[in-house]
């Protein structure tokens, strides 16, 4: 996912064009070849759990009142006061 955003191919302002799937199972054959992974229902199922945790993550981290959460840029973490 991250190669394919960083190439730029399959970017449509802040989402992935709809052919982003059958790039990364061409990827995927690449990276394991003989394989026979046939991942798009694999690879929707996961992004869309990401997307839903990314969701939550973002939303502490922004919200004005954040409870006390923020992000460590140094351990690349969600950190809280005690």
């Amino acid at each position: 996912m991250v190669d394919l955003h960083n190439v730029g191919t399959f970017n449509a302002d802040t989402e992935v064009k709809t052919d982003y799937l059958n790039e990364l199972e061409i990827m995927l054959e690449n990276f394991l070849p003989r394989a026979m992974l046939k991942a798009r229902h694999n690879l929707e199922s996961r992004i869309k759990t990401w997307k839903n945790d990314w969701a939550i993550v973002y939303d502490i981290l922004k919200r004005k009142d954040n409870s006390g959460f923020g992000w460590d840029k140094y351990r690349q973490m969600v950190v809280t006061e005690d």
